[in-house]
């Protein structure tokens, strides 16, 4: 067989003018690399629970349909199934709304690849085969999937072929594998072994039902792509087993292996850890981002610790702006300069979206900059005086805090100090004059906001987490003891605080970065951290204090020490970022660790329910995961990713080798598709669902 079906088809997509809003779309069925099929086609659009058009190919119509259909509105989402001889058969396609152009003019094809692409995106919106749910969330899935696969080709798409991604991840190999299993479906005999049976059976998803075709079946992967990786894997050695000189090779042998008779190459060689749909954008230069935030369209924004192609390091470097990607990952901001203004030079982990049409940014040199959602533009040329004279003596600053009231919280990390910015208004912002709070603080990293305006303070030294109520009058200042390191806070929908810590609680400490600039703290930190790594090679945990928390019930009364459990122990490594999905499960960047952990969260239930709280379900590898810094969960149950760093002996050197003095910075953000519960953006305070 050939490596890739090639379908040409005259396909139309057009809206008549008249008020109806009928529309006629053309296209081609195409199976196993054939388009001599018989099948029913049906167009149907996000919740409707009815077909809106239908189409019988009949066996000499060579896959090609016709279908007329008047859908409610203009800016619904349309997708087509093909519902084959075979009638548990079934090839899928979600309509990008950005391709209506090309469609009109160029044709849609319905295949294997398509169905593979289709079921990954829009995985969370799917019940069986309706796409239902929240709109909004469902056009940004729609909209993703030509990045996997064009639907107007039926072959693959320019993102997943750009340079980040052909030879730098599995995704490729592992969309060929699962189209090739559909197919197999299709045509599979073998003596004494039920493939059929077994297939859907290793499809169902965590916590699903038993799919009744191979679309659904498709579904059920997205959904649990960590799940029965090895037993897909086994179906698709049995429906296209190797040749007799094929893998493993066999030794002295004077020609090359031979390919298995799969239909599209490159396939997996082995079993993967997972089938995750993973994607990498860098377009235009993205050279470690530190935060990502999301606005409620869907774009991404992140502020750059280093400016990309700069040699950037804790000893050298230039910083990087605010960057822009819309929902899809394409680059909306300045190629290599990103957004900037305001003084802002380097940002960490301040970026932050609010519901007021701007993203706030802070900055290693101790500035803050605030933006225009719409576009990029500063707010002002400059903070207010009275701003800039607190700043100058506070330094540098890290996490942003968007509270449900709108009021915005800055980390002032290397001065023990919060500020406060009432209703997100930077003219009344003020230093926060608490000296218990103060005292309480440890170069602070970052801040979450609950619904009782709780301010929940990650601290990088001091083993603990503070819980700061500006409005209570005998305890005001709450102190968690936890672990070291302590970096990303989030939010469940509850209100426990989740944090992740880089360190395990029996790890030694080192010295204390209070008082030095957040670069130095870095400088004086990493090689600690690398040198002493703990059990495993491996160090740090995710606490959850929940919302009604008290110190004094946290603390062993033999023991005197936390006894919060260390969640991930011995699994994590030095996790930085942590988000909570709209199931209110956890999902944790791990830095050192190069992955990306899902665990379940306080009150496990939906496809979490067998798990204990806490629990490691699965961690995400790839070639384009690098050191991560951040995970958030847009509206579309898209994970995104920050490569943070690529290279720690070039970050952590003076004078780097020249051939990887710009490899320091991670390079671009990472998203993995359809894997989460969708949630609510921007975040303010506690998560929510879609």
């Amino acid at each position: 067989m050939s490596n890739q079906t090639t379908i040409k088809g005259d396909t139309t997509l057009k809206s008549t003018k008249a008020i109806s809003n009928q529309i006629t779309i053309k296209g081609e069925v195409s199976f196993n690399q054939s388009n001599n099929v018989a099948a029913i086609v049906k167009l149907w659009e996000a919740n409707n629970k009815n077909a809106i058009g239908e189409h019988i190919i009949a066996p000499e119509a060579k896959g090609k349909f016709t279908l007329k259909a008047t859908p409610t509105s203009n800016d619904t989402i349309l997708y087509i199934t093909a519902e084959l001889t075979d009638a548990k058969v079934v090839l899928l396609s979600v309509l990008s709304p950005n391709f209506k152009e090309d469609i009109t003019k160029n044709g849609v094809i319905i295949n294997e690849l398509t169905t593979v692409a289709s079921a990954f995106t829009c995985a969370q919106f799917f019940n069986e085969l309706q796409l239902t749910g929240n709109l909004h969330g469902i056009r940004i899935a729609a909209k993703n999937t030509p990045n996997l696969i064009n639907p107007v080709t039926g072959t693959y798409g320019e993102v997943l072929t750009d340079p980040f991604n052909i030879t730098q991840n599995e995704t490729l190999a592992r969309l060929n594998t699962l189209a090739a299993l559909i197919a197999a479906y299709g045509i599979v005999e073998i003596e004494g072994y039920n493939w059929k049976e077994n297939f859907m059976k290793y499809t169902t998803p965590l916590g699903g039902n038993k799919p009744k075709n191979t679309a659904e079946a498709m579904i059920g992967v997205a959904q649990s792509p960590w799940l029965y990786t090895a037993d897909l894997f086994h179906l698709f050695d049995k429906a296209y087993p190797s040749p007799e000189d094929g893998f493993p090779a066999k030794p002295n042998s004077k020609v090359p292996t031979s390919r298995r008779n799969a239909p599209f190459v490159p396939y997996l060689s082995f079993a993967p850890e997972d089938f995750a749909m993973i994607l990498a954008f860098g377009q235009g230069g993205i050279c470690a981002p530190g935060k990502l935030s999301l606005d409620k369209e869907g774009n991404l924004w992140t502020g750059l610790n280093w400016m990309p192609g700069a040699q950037n390091g804790v000893y050298q470097g230039i910083g990087g702006g605010l960057v822009k990607l819309d929902s899809t990952g394409k680059l909306l901001s300045p190629p290599v300069t990103g957004y900037t203004g305001m003084g802002v030079d380097g940002a960490g982990w301040g970026t932050a979206v609010t519901k007021n049409g701007t993203c706030w940014v802070t900055s290693f040199n101790g500035s803050i900059g605030v933006y225009k959602l719409e576009d990029g533009s500063p707010v002002v040329e400059n903070v207010p005086e009275h701003i800039a004279e607190a700043l100058n003596e506070i330094g540098g600053l890290q996490g942003i805090g968007v509270a449900p009231n709108g009021d915005i919280w800055i980390v002032g990390t290397s001065s023990n100090i919060m500020l406060h910015f009432p209703d997100g208004d930077l003219t009344r912002g003020r230093v926060v004059v608490n000296e218990k709070l103060n005292e309480s603080l440890s170069a602070p990293f970052a801040a979450s906001i609950d619904a009782n305006n709780r301010v929940w303070i990650s601290n990088t030294n001091g083993v603990s987490l503070v819980r700061y109520a500006p409005s209570e009058k005998n305890r005001p200042v709450e102190r968690f003891i936890l672990a070291g390191g302590g970096r990303g806070v989030a939010l469940d929908s509850k209100g426990n605080c989740w944090v992740a810590c880089n360190t395990s609680p029996d790890f030694p400490h080192t010295t204390t970065t209070d008082g030095v600039s957040i670069i130095e703290g870095f400088a004086l930190g990493y090689p600690h951290l690398q040198q002493t790594v703990g059990r495993k090679h491996k160090t740090g945990a995710v606490f959850m204090i929940p919302a009604d928390a008290k110190p004094v019930d946290t603390i062993d009364k033999i023991t005197h020490k936390s006894n919060l459990t260390p969640y991930g122990d011995g699994e994590l490594n030095a996790p930085w970022g942590v988000s909570i999905d709209g199931n209110d499960d956890v999902w944790v960047a791990n830095f050192m660790g190069r992955g990306v952990s899902f665990m379940a969260g306080a009150s496990p239930t939906g496809r979490t329910e067998d798990f204990t709280t806490g629990e490691v379900i699965h961690t995400i590898h790839s070639g384009s995961i690098q050191m991560l810094t951040d995970v958030v969960v847009d509206q579309a149950g898209n994970l995104w990713c920050a490569n943070n760093w690529n290279l720690p002996q070039t970050v952590m050197e003076a004078k780097p080798d020249p051939a990887y003095s710009t490899w320091g910075g991670g390079s671009g953000v990472v998203v993995v598709y359809g894997i989460a519960k969708p949630a609510q953006t921007p975040l303010t305070g506690p998560v929510n669902a879609v």
